[in-house]
């Protein structure tokens, strides 16, 4: 049996009230700055394999082959990250989506992706790491399978325009802060061990 098992790490970028992206708004909110970027090139840099599911699979393969073009329409920042992705070990969580799938380095899972991951956690080494995928990142929280849930706060309230709410359909989670950081004067980086709970904390229940 394997003694060293891959960490599951719910990876996610939100606005100050919960969403995943908004209306008319570019990529990172129009907020990412310098000492993110690098942050970003480092952890890209690190032993992960990227989970997500179909729809963020259609989405980002295309982004991704846009971004190798000329004219792509988005900045040199988010050219790179998303043409970088090609080369990132991924698992796609799909019962459509057919192979070989065209984006390079991409596994197809067709079964069930919590009972995947679970075996995945006991098999592989390194760190499972979400993309997107809302409804998947909920459900391996619900599950008890994440490790880490890490956050990248931008300091915007996309009340009016915000789209994908990150938290609907979640079970009480507690979280236990291990680690935090600032990003260019103005992101927030929050790394929490995640509990979910059945009781409010402080009381024994019932």
């Amino acid at each position: 049996m394997n003694d060293q098992t891959a960490t599951v790490m719910v990876d996610l970028i939100i606005s100050l009230d919960g969403y995943a992206s908004a209306e008319g708004w570019p990529g990172w909110w129009g907020l990412e700055g310098p000492e993110y970027l690098a942050w970003l090139d480092e952890e890209a840099k690190k032993n992960f394999t990227t989970l997500m599911g179909a729809n963020t699979y259609r989405l980002m393969s295309s982004m991704s082959g846009q971004a190798t073009g000329s004219d792509s329409g988005f900045s040199q920042e988010e050219g790179d990250s998303l043409a970088g992705l090609a080369a990132v070990p991924k698992v796609i969580f799909s019962s459509t989506l057919k192979e070989p799938l065209a984006w390079p380095h991409s596994e197809l899972v067709s079964g069930d992706a919590v009972e995947a991951v679970r075996a995945m956690k006991q098999t592989r080494t390194g760190t499972l790491s979400t993309l997107g995928s809302l409804s998947l990142c909920r459900s391996l929280l619900s599950a008890g399978l994440v490790d880490r849930y890490r956050l990248v706060v931008f300091p915007v309230i996309t009340g009016k325009t915000g789209r994908e709410r990150i938290y609907d359909g979640y079970p009480d989670v507690a979280l236990d802060m291990v680690d935090s950081r600032t990003f260019d004067g103005r992101l927030q980086l929050l790394e929490y061990v995640p509990r979910v709970i059945d009781a409010p904390l402080g009381r024994s229940g019932g």
